[in-house]
C-alpha cells in the first residue's frame, strides 16, 4: 500500500508532520479529515524511499530502540517519537517500517500490534517485550533492555562468524592455488614430460591426471559443486535435514563446542530478558526456541515447554535433552527454587559469553597451524610431484 507524507494542523492549530498508509491520495486526505485535521500538504513517498525489499541490519534496529527508549523516557508521545525516528533513520527499509507503525498507531492499534505487521524489522521477541512494556507501563525500561540484549546478541553472532573467517580464507586461497596450478602450470610440465617419453612416478601421474580432468571437465565440476550446494540447502530446508545437520555441527571437534556455548548463551540471555520483562515462561520458551539458531537446541526447549505446561520444572526436561551442560541445569534449578530465574539466566549468559570468547580463541589457535600445514602439504606436494621426474632425469644423466 502506498505511503503518504503529510503536513496538517489539528484543532488547536499545531502543525503535525507524519505519514499514513492509504490506497490513494484522496483516501489519505479523507482519513486525515476524519481525524479532524486540516490538511496542508500530502505527498506520496516514492518506492525508492520506502526501501521495499531492503535489508534491515541488527545495528539499525539497536540504534532505533535506544533512541525510542530515550524519547519515551523523556515524555514524548509515542506517535511523535516514532515519526521523528522514521524521518531521521538512515535505513530506508527501517524508515518505511516505522512509518507503517506510526500509521497503525494513529488508527488505534498498540505499538506492539503495529510492529507485528513489520516482521522484517521487529521479530517475535521484540514485539512480545514491547507488548509487556505497554501493559506494565514501563515501555522505556523494556526498550532499554531490548537494546542491551540485541547489542550483546549481535556481538556474540559476530564472534562466531569471525572465528570462521580465517579458515574460510585459507581454504579459498588453497583452492585457488590448486586450480591455477592444475589449469596453467601442470600442463606445461605434462607437455615437457610427454616430449621426452620417460616413465613418470605415480605421484606425478596422479597430478597430471587431475590436471587433465580439470581442463577437460571443468564444467562438470562446476555443475557438481552447484548441485551439491543446492541439494544441501534444500535438505537443510526440511525438518529432518535441519535436525541432522545441526546435530552434526554440534559434534564437530572444537567448532561444535563454540556453537554449543553460543547457543546456551543466546538461550539463557533471551529467556532471561523475556522473563524479567514480564513475558510468561511458556511464551518466553516458545520465542526462545524459535531464536535458538540450532534445531537440536530448539527441540530441547520446546520439549521443556511441553513438560512445563504439564506441571514440570524447567530444569528437568532440559537435563533430559542432553544438550545443556550440567552447570547450566544446576543454576536454572537454583533460580527456579529461589524465584530469581531471570537473574540466574543473565548470570549464565554472561558466563557463557566469556566461554565463547575462550572457545573462539582456542579454535583460532588450533586452526592456524592446521591450515598452514594443509596449504603447504597440498601446494607443496603438487610441486614436488612435478619435480620428481626432473630429479630422475638428472640422476640418469650422472
Amino acid at each position: 500500500m502506498p505511503v503518504f507524507q503529510y503536513t496538517a494542523r489539528n484543532a488547536s492549530g499545531q502543525v503535525k508532520n507524519a505519514s499514513i498508509d492509504a490506497p490513494s491520495r484522496d483516501e489519505a486526505v479523507n482519513r486525515l479529515r476524519r481525524q479532524r485535521l486540516t490538511v496542508v500538504k500530502v505527498e506520496e513517498v516514492r518506492a525508492a524511499a520506502k526501501g521495499a525489499g531492503g535489508k534491515i541490519a541488527m545495528r539499525d534496529v539497536v540504534i532505533f530502540t535506544r533512541q525510542f527508549s530515550t524519547m519515551v523516557n523523556a515524555g514524548l508521545p509515542l506517535v511523535q517519537a516514532l515519526d521523528i525516528l522514521a524521518r531521521q533513520s538512515e535505513n530506508p527499509a527501517l524508515a518505511a517500517a516505522v512509518r507503517a507503525v506510526v500509521s497503525d498507531v494513529e488508527q488505534g492499534n498498540t505499538v506492539a500490534d503495529a510492529m507485528r505487521k513489520q516482521p522484517k524489522a521487529f521479530n517475535d521477541l521484540y514485539t512480545n517485550m514491547v507488548a509487556a512494556g505497554e501493559m506494565g507501563g514501563i515501555l522505556d525500561v523494556i526498550l532499554n533492555r531490548l537494546a542491551v540484549f540485541m547489542e550483546k546478541n549481535d556481538a556474540l553472532v559476530r564472534k562466531v562468524k569471525g572465528a570462521m573467517i580465517y579458515p574460510t580464507v585459507i581454504l579459498c586461497v588453497a583452492a585457488l592455488c590448486v586450480v591455477v596450478l592444475l589449469w596453467r602450470v601442470i600442463p606445461v610440465f605434462s607437455a615437457m614430460f610427454a616430449s621426452v617419453g620417460m616413465e613418470l612416478p605415480l605421484p606425478t601421474q596422479v597430478v597430471i591426471g587431475l590436471s587433465t580432468f580439470l581442463n577437460q571437465y571443468w564444467w562438470m565440476l562446476l555443475l557438481g559443486g552447484a548441485g551439491t550446494v543446492v541439494a544441501l540447502r534444500r535438505y537443510y530446508a526440511t525438518s529432518s535435514g535441519q535436525l541432522v545437520i545441526d546435530a552434526l555441527l554440534l559434534k564437530v571437534p572444537v567448532l561444535g563446542d563454540v556453537l554449543r556455548k553460543s547457543a546456551v548463551s543466546r538461550f539463557t540471555r533471551t529467556l532471561g530478558t523475556l522473563v524479567s520483562s514480564g513475558v510468561s515462561i511458556l511464551d518466553g520458551l516458545e520465542i526462545t526456541a524459535r531464536t535458538a539458531g540450532n534445531r537440536v537446541v530448539e527441540d530441547a526447549v520446546m520439549q521443556s515447554r511441553a513438560s512445563i505446561a504439564g506441571g514440570d520444572t524447567i530444569a528437568g526436561p532440559l537435563d533430559k535433552s542432553g544438550v545443556f551442560p550440567p552447570m547450566v541445569i544446576s543454576m536454572i534449578n537454583v533460580g527456579e527454587q529461589t524465584g530469581g530465574l531471570d537473574e540466574m539466566l543473565s548470570k549464565i549468559a554472561d558466563f557463557y559469553d566469556d566461554e565463547v570468547d575462550a572457545a573462539v580463541s582456542g579454535l583460532l589457535s588450533l586452526l592456524e597451524p592446521i591450515m598452514i600445514v594443509f596449504l603447504g602439504v597440498v601446494v607443496g606436494g603438487m610441486i614436488v610431484a612435478m619435480y620428481l621426474p626432473i630429479f630422475d632425469m638428472v640422476n640418469s644423466v650422472r
